[in-house]
């Protein structure tokens, strides 16, 4: 399992590819620019916790062929 610093590496950089002006929707949280988003994962807030865990699960399904 990669640590801490590393997955947020990764989310961040996922993250960065994304068009500045797209707005993510988050449940109940609201809608989020990528900007928005990367400083919520920074932070390790509630919201940037979520983020990590989506991208995660996005990218263990990936490698186990389920998507």
């Amino acid at each position: 399992m990669k640590n801490g610093n590393e997955v947020k590496q990764i989310v961040i950089a996922r993250l960065e590819v994304l068009p500045k002006d797209k707005k993510i929707s988050i449940g109940g949280e609201g809608s989020f620019s990528r900007d928005e988003l990367i400083e919520h994962v920074n932070k390790e807030d509630k919201i940037g916790k979520k983020i990590i865990e989506v991208e995660m699960d996005f990218l263990r399904s990936l490698k186990e062929g389920i998507i």
